[in-house]
């Protein structure tokens, strides 16, 4: 969908409608890995498995702790 490479899978929410995905991402490959830039996605499926939408909730350092910058919008 994005392109980049998923870092793993943070939550799964189904319902009625489908499922909402949560799944953190690598953006920007560093090195040290420590540097990588990370960013968390939130995807909407339908009941089919189908793409309804997706968008960017959180971007930060692989080093950086989640939830502790200004930007994460949970």
């Amino acid at each position: 969908m994005t392109g980049h490479d998923v870092e793993t899978v943070i939550s799964i929410d189904p319902s009625d409608d489908g499922c909402k995905i949560g799944v953190e991402v690598v953006e920007t490959r560093r090195i040290p890995d420590s540097a990588d830039i990370l960013a968390s996605y939130e995807v909407q499926l339908d009941p089919g498995g189908d793409l309804v939408s997706y968008r960017r909730t959180h971007r930060y350092a692989r080093s950086q702790l989640y939830g502790a910058g200004k930007h994460d919008n949970r």
